[in-house]
């Protein structure tokens, strides 16, 4: 049976029809739990805009108050100079406070809104990135999932704290701005609607090319942050073979294409702003020289005029402050196209619904059903755990090239079994493929009578324990880097470096248990990081334990405590061996021999050599280099 996994371009090709508005879209479901706050701070914007709006009119106002003029508001002509302007003042002071309040209510709200949206962004692709399976890891730099993740995701956020909202607001102000001028010359105003016609379509062509300069810049970034962090990780073999400056090199020319399309993202940008700087100058001048004109017509007077060159500028301000807004939502939408790029991204490997095993069984839930299931079939023996069977298993990383070639093995309950053979034969691929990091092209893998993939993950893989070569530690104390997060006491843990014979050297670093570790184990030797790898295993009890090269860091005397705690682990526990140094295999059980994919040879290693066959000659061989 063959799996076919969607390609994660043909998400992409669809997505690039997406218009802007789809892409909007994609982050509405976000905004929904916040609907209330951003109704409230869209309230807001009313008093700020009518305020706004006011104060032009009531600068106009005194004007025409002191020259005593025909435009003057008939109630403040009926009162005394003195109290019609301080009437006037004091509505100016009242509009400038609440627009200082309003404002500044109203831009916490957005900002909080922005930020609780950007986490609950964050936090989603953090999650789906963790489900998808190492096939997708494979193939996509670190770097660039760093980027998407913190970079573009912060995007994401001001589209909503300083983009959508910020819009709506110089939208609304702009209309309110609008309504008072037709309410007081339509002329005037009728002339500077006029300007804002070829105004905003040079605005959407600027904004345009913003929008794919931008898109290429985050690319170029991504590729910068992978570069980063591949240096930063590889530091000790930039260092040994002395590519510092060859690195830089690269780096520089990534460096610099990166500041090129940034330069084309700053172009575009200011470009809006100095044109709306020139029209907003131009406008001024039109709203003079018609408003001059109509002066001396006396169908104007200064008070008028006065506010009409206010509102001019008020009336370009917040198209200024919508173009910049606009730039942010033209790079939120660049970011929401790369961050669906991610969550688009199929998850290979799920759990199935399984009504006999579900996640939320008991602890033990999962071996009672295996146990149950083999006293069906043996009713006089006690029920043995940790049987692996491959069945006609086919796998390819690429379509069409297999490294696992029909594998077809039983691997018996508590058995030992060593895999061998030529870097490239897949003994590694056999272990994803039972941990299920990989799932088969074709065949099937049970553990214990059933098929791993009607188990859930966490289930299996609790089941299982897996050494590798290289331990991994997180940055946390030695404590939980045995843990790994899971509910075990103080005491199991000791229990389980006792067993493991790491309890004394646990004992001895710093503060023992409560040992701070630094990202990847730094402070720890390889030999001392894989000996709490041991230690992880041990405490988790496992029906199976791999062993991938486990002991090859270890020095001769670490080694031969391991190897003790090792022979007292795998009592009554299947074991699954990678080894290069066949001498470490001899007493296993059984001996798989693998060369491209295929299982060519199998037995103990007394058959194996009497066989004479590949093992024999990679026994001899390592026997004539020793």
């Amino acid at each position: 049976m063959s799996i076919s996994i969607p390609r994660t371009k043909t998400h992409s090709e669809y997505r690039r029809r997406e218009n802007d508005w789809r892409l909007f879209l994609r982050l509405t479901p976000y905004a929904r739990p916040h609907v209330r706050l951003l109704i409230v701070s869209m309230v807001l914007l009313v008093p700020v805009a009518v305020a706004n709006a006011i104060q032009p009119l009531l600068i106009g106002q005194v004007i025409s108050l002191i020259r005593n003029e025909p435009s003057t508001y008939e109630f403040l002509r009926n009162l005394s100079f003195w109290q019609a302007l301080q009437i006037l003042e004091g509505l100016l002071i009242v509009t400038v406070v609440i627009r200082l309040i309003f404002s500044g209510f109203q831009g916490y709200l957005v900002q909080k809104v922005g930020q609780q949206i950007t986490a609950a962004i964050r936090q989603d692709l953090f999650n789906h990135v963790t489900s998808l399976a190492v096939r997708f890891f494979d193939r996509t730099a670190v770097g660039k999932l760093i980027t998407r993740l913190t970079s573009d995701v912060e995007v994401l956020g001001d589209v909503f704290a300083t983009g959508a909202i910020g819009i709506v607001s110089d939208l609304f102000s702009m209309l309110v701005i609008v309504v008072f001028m037709f309410s007081i010359q339509w002329q005037l105003a009728f002339l500077l609607l006029l300007m804002l016609i070829p105004v905003s379509f040079l605005i959407i062509y600027f904004q345009q090319q913003y929008r794919k300069a931008n898109y290429k810049a985050r690319e170029e970034l991504s590729v910068l942050n992978s570069q980063l962090q591949e240096n930063i990780v590889g530091i000790n073999i930039v260092q040994l073979f002395r590519r510092e400056k060859f690195n830089a090199k690269l780096f520089s020319n990534t460096n610099k294409h990166y500041v090129k399309e940034v330069d084309k993202t700053i172009f575009h940008d200011s470009a809006v702003s100095a044109t709306l700087e020139w029209v907003s100058l131009v406008a001024i001048a039109a709203v003079l020289l018609v408003g001059g004109y109509l002066l001396l017509q006396k169908n104007l007077t200064f008070g008028i005029l006065s506010a009409f060159v206010l509102y001019a500028e008020r009336l370009f301000q917040p198209l200024q402050q919508f173009a910049e807004k606009f730039t942010v939502i033209q790079a939120g939408f660049t970011a929401i196209e790369r961050v669906t790029d991610i969550l688009d991204e199929p998850i290979e490997i799920r759990d199935r619904t399984n009504p006999r095993l579900s996640v939320f069984d008991s602890q033990f839930g999962y071996i009672d059903e295996i146990a149950a299931n083999l006293e069906s079939q043996t009713q006089d023996s006690q029920p043995q755990l940790g049987e692996i069977k491959f069945e006609h298993v086919w796998f390819a990383y690429k379509p069409d090239d297999y490294v696992i070639k029909d594998l077809d093995f039983t691997i018996h309950p508590g058995e030992k079994v060593a895999l061998v053979g030529p870097t490239g034969a897949g003994k590694s691929t056999i272990i994803r493929l039972l941990c299920r990091l990989y799932e088969p092209s074709q065949g099937r893998i049970l553990v214990d009578g059933i098929d791993i993939r009607e188990l859930p993950q966490a289930e299996l893989r609790r089941y299982m324990a897996v050494i590798l070569q290289e331990g991994f530690l997180f940055a946390g104390n030695v404590k939980s880097n045995i843990t790994l997060g899971d509910g075990y006491s103080f005491e199991e843990v000791q229990q389980a470096a006792e067993k493991t014979n790491i309890a004394k050297f646990i004992e001895q670093l710093p503060q023992g248990y409560d040992t701070q570790l630094r990202e990847r184990g730094t402070n720890l030797s390889s030999g001392q990081k894989q000996l709490l790898a041991f230690a992880r295993a041990a405490i988790r009890d496992p029906q199976i334990l791999v062993l991938d090269e486990a002991t090859a860091n270890l020095d001769v005397g670490t080694e031969a405590l391991i190897q003790e705690a090792l022979n007292k682990l795998l009592i009554r526990r299947t074991a699954i061996i990678i080894a290069h140094r066949l001498s470490t295999i001899r007493n296993v059980d059984r001996i798989f021999v693998l060369k491209r994919g295929e299982l060519i040879e199998q037995g103990s290693h007394e058959e194996l050599l009497q066989l004479g066959g590949l093992y024999a000659t990679l026994h001899n061989l390592q026997m004539l280099g020793t």
